[in-house]
């Protein structure tokens, strides 16, 4: 999950201009020869949509849940190069306020609605709407002044001030266009199905089941670059929801499925040996497995106690032999595949028990009570995580215990209070917490804006990803130069900025760095990957 996109934030998904790293070397190679039609894939994953909208949910999951269905104004490959999809070209304003789409013709969505300009600015209005409660895709577009229709295919989208992040945006599945009709039907009818124009069409959303989708047809507007145009190959698509991973993993085993998500970290060498099998890799890109400490209220206000609490754990001996080195310990608030990555962050802070302990004690908590937890004032140095642990993926509750461990050595009292989504989310809005967790899947580095900008704090009004409840101006001056630059290397500069400081401050806790690790069935080939490192199935086929 990722808390926020675990219970969105809850596993907490997902641009520019770099995107995932490439397949690993675990890939075997595909020899299936010419691709074929027809047949039907079942595919199981480890978690679900809370809600099927993805103009609304921040999950991951309902990125990978509507993909099938939802096709983007334009599109991004795994070099960071933008492309046309049902936008087949625009323009950019000299000021990167104003975006003109000339919109590709003939496309129809699913319920036999026209796409045209006005499609368009049905699902930008939707998005930013109050009444949607978008908890990630309105945070991605803040400047939105709003749209306007040219013509019936030519819409220009104007933003209050530069916001060079938005066609990378605009690719994500949460940016995915929903036929206006369907919009009508509001937020409850939405959150069970949605209608695009896409290769597949939803048949049915089961909560704790699954969804199963079948081909659409009539479709023939695939991105540039595609595999292939025309209709989806397969017939018929499921996604199975397995959460257990050892039903997951003897599910695959057993061919009751053809690929299952998260191969668990300790079968991943049996996959590898076995011959039925292929396995494959991929880093995702922007924020990492990440604990993001309080820093308005609590303990973690004072930042010799942050550093303590990171310095004082030693997560990558935790992470190794948790993961068996599947995902590797994270240094950054954002992976390596991330555009802007700056790798001095590898080398500004390490675990060091005798530091933590001694910055404890400049900051005051030199006592110990009866249980060996540092004391100050006659208060014990507390911090309430809330967990949702109906939520966690990845073991991430076994981590979570495996931390509170580690934290006990130096003196922290680190209580995992376990919550419901509709328990955590006002919570989270109020700040009442001292620990927050989620990892938060975005190709591009403006990734850290969603993190750390000021603007990103989460209000009983807004939804926002700083989950450190963090604002520095310098940071937020940084942050807002990077909306105004198409340079790369003018960006990635400002990021790193960004990157240093709120590691200096220590303001998050990185943990772990996710790899979606996937196996199927040899008879399973053409899956590709999504730019924030989900399987896509458009392309898809298999043989008996």
């Amino acid at each position: 999950m990722t808390l926020f996109r675990s219970a969105a934030v809850l596993s907490a998904a997902a641009l520019a201009l770099a995107a995932c790293g490439g397949t690993s070397d675990d890939t075997k190679p595909d020899t299936a020869g010419a691709p074929v039609n027809g047949g039907t894939l079942v595919y199981a994953v480890n978690t679900e949509p809370t809600n099927l909208d993805p103009h609304a949910s921040p999950q991951d999951i309902t990125g990978l849940f509507t993909r099938p269905v939802l096709d983007s104004l334009v599109s991004l490959d795994d070099k960071g190069t933008i492309h046309p999809w049902l936008a087949k070209s625009w323009e950019i304003s000299a000021d990167q306020k104003t975006y003109t789409f000339k919109l590709r013709e003939g496309v129809k969505f699913s319920d036999g609605t026209v796409f045209d300009a006005e499609a368009v600015k049905a699902n930008l209005d939707h998005i930013v709407d109050p009444k949607t409660k978008s908890q990630l895709a309105a945070g991605f577009i803040t400047p939105y002044a709003g749209t306007t229709v040219i013509d019936e295919h030519t819409v220009k989208v104007a933003f209050s001030k530069p916001h060079s992040p938005f066609l990378a945006a605009l690719a994500t599945a949460y940016f995915g266009i929903e036929s206006p009709t369907s919009l009508k039907a509001g937020p409850d009818a939405l959150a069970k199905k949605v209608i695009g124009s896409g290769p597949f069409v939803i048949d049915a959303f089961t909560p704790h089941q699954g969804i199963t989708y079948h081909r659409n047809p009539d479709y023939d507007w695939a991105p540039e670059g595609s595999s292939h145009t025309g209709p989806a190959r397969l017939d018929k698509l499921e996604l199975k929801v397995l959460q257990e991973d050892s039903v997951r993993l003897g599910a695959l085993t057993s061919g009751q499925v053809d690929g299952i998500a998260s191969v668990p970290p300790v079968n991943v060498k049996q996959i590898k040996a076995d011959p039925r099998f292929t396995l494959e890799t991929r880093q995702a890109p922007g924020g990492n497995y990440n604990y993001y400490p309080n820093t308005t209220a609590g303990v973690f206000t004072d930042a010799k106690v942050r550093r303590a609490f990171r310095d004082g754990i030693d997560f990558k001996t935790v992470i190794d032999k948790l993961y068996f080195g599947i995902f590797q310990p994270a240094a950054s608030p954002v992976s390596p595949a991330t555009q802007g990555y700056d790798k001095a962050t590898e080398t500004a802070w390490k675990y060091d028990a005798a530091a933590a302990n001694k910055l404890l004690d400049e900051a005051g908590w030199t006592g110990r009570d009866g249980e060996g937890f540092r004391t100050k004032d006659g208060k014990r140095l507390t911090v309430r995580w809330t967990f949702v642990r109906a939520f966690a993926r990845e073991q991430r509750a076994t981590l979570a215990e495996q931390v509170q461990a580690e934290a006990k050595k130096i003196g922290f009292d680190l209580q995992l209070q376990d919550a419901t989504v509709a328990e955590y989310v006002p919570r989270f809005a109020k700040g009442d917490y001292d620990l927050a967790d989620f990892s938060w899947q975005r190709a591009d580095g403006d990734a850290l804006r969603n993190l750390f900008d000021t603007s990103s704090i989460t209000t009983p009004t807004f939804f926002g990803q700083n989950g450190s409840r963090y604002s520095d101006k310098e940071v937020d001056g940084w942050l807002a130069g990077s909306l105004g630059t198409t340079d790369n290397a003018e960006r990635a500069e400002l990021y790193a900025k960004v990157q240093q400081k709120v590691t200096d401050n220590a303001v998050v806790f990185p943990v772990y760095v996710f790899n979606y690790v996937l196996g199927a069935s040899k008879k399973v080939h053409g899956i590709t990957w999504e730019p924030q490192a989900y399987p896509t199935f458009y392309g898809a086929w298999v043989t008996k």
